[in-house]
């Protein structure tokens, strides 16, 4: 098989001449697919006594709280635990400053209710139901009763507003919510079909509350920027997820790009423990150098590595 340094890996070449090429396989990490469920899951690495903290948290049915720097596989472990225990596919609540658990429980497009209903009535046909214009969010389609819990991933809650953990507790304590529109309908309107976050279609909400049979399994990921108040704390089980050491990081190697990938490995994981002391470096970075490395790609091309291990934190 000619490697891709014997065939020239530069694909593009800023020459401005077109050329027909045909791109290499990607990455298995960065491979998609139209249908979520034939998606190749890959393995992940935990350690036994982080394993135990997982189920701890399974047991209890508590919020898992996990907490470590960049790379650390806290967002991984959500899809793990999903795939493992065959709870669908996971959703995911990607907090910003200006998230709100509002958001996250339902939407509800008033506006273009009305616009909707003004046409209907203007062609003499029936009204739309209320439903098609409510959409229940990533926390909001976790709650939904179904015979096994659904997984939620709510990532980096650090970022979200200082109020956002507090704001959280009656849901996470009480496994419900009402959609207030729904539940100042009449007696004759007490079931309404609405859609869901995740696309798989829709459900009857009774009476506009939401009540979970199975309270979810719910991942929560934070880079330890700032503190939670001890209320929302006390109702988590934590994980702090270390960074990996050289054994460990040359058995996700090995997990994710199989044993031949190591052995022209060593200097690339040396250059990524001696980096990653100064300065953040994700374990994925380490993995992106590795598979270049097994393409034929020259790495040592001025800048290339300096490109793939690029420090997290700091100026550009």
């Amino acid at each position: 098989m000619t490697s891709a340094s014997e065939a020239d890996w530069r694909l593009f070449r800023g020459d401005g001449v077109p050329r027909d090429v045909i791109l290499p396989s990607a990455p298995p990490w960065r491979r998609f697919s139209p249908t979520p469920a034939v998606r190749p899951e890959l393995p992940y690495l935990i350690q036994p006594e982080h394993a135990d903290i997982v189920n701890a948290a399974l047991h209890l049915r508590r919020p898992l709280l996990v907490t470590g720097p960049a790379g650390t596989g806290k967002s991984s472990l959500a899809r793990a635990v999903a795939h493992e225990l065959r709870l669908g596919g996971l959703l995911r609540w990607s907090i910003n400053s200006r998230s709100t658990v509002r958001e996250a429980l339902y939407q509800y497009d008033a506006i273009g209710r009305l616009r909707e209903t003004t046409l209907s009535r203007d062609r003499g046909e029936r009204e739309p139901s209320i439903g098609t214009f409510i959409r229940l969010g990533p926390l909001g389609s976790a709650l939904v009763p179904s015979a096994s819990p659904r997984a939620l991933l709510i990532d980096e809650m650090d970022k979200g507003d200082v109020d956002l953990p507090n704001d959280l507790l009656t849901v996470f304590e009480e496994g419900y919510f009402d959609i207030p529109e729904l539940t100042r309908l009449p007696e004759d309107m007490a079931d309404i079909e609405v859609r869901t976050a995740d696309h798989r279609g829709s459900v009857m909400v009774h009476q506009g509350r939401v009540q979970c049979a199975e309270f979810p399994v719910v991942v929560i990921t934070s880079n330890g920027e700032r503190e939670f108040p001890p209320a929302f704390l006390r109702r988590c089980v934590r994980l702090a997820l270390p960074v990996p050491d050289e054994a460990r990081l040359r058995a996700i190697v090995t997990a994710h790009l199989g044993e031949d990938a190591l052995r022209d490995a060593d200097d690339l994981i040396e250059a990524f423990l001696r980096r990653r002391a100064p300065g953040e470096l994700a374990t994925d970075q380490l993995l992106n150098a590795v598979f270049l490395r097994n393409g034929g790609i020259d790495l040592d091309a001025e800048g290339l590595l300096d490109a793939v291990l690029h420090q997290l934190t700091g100026a550009l």
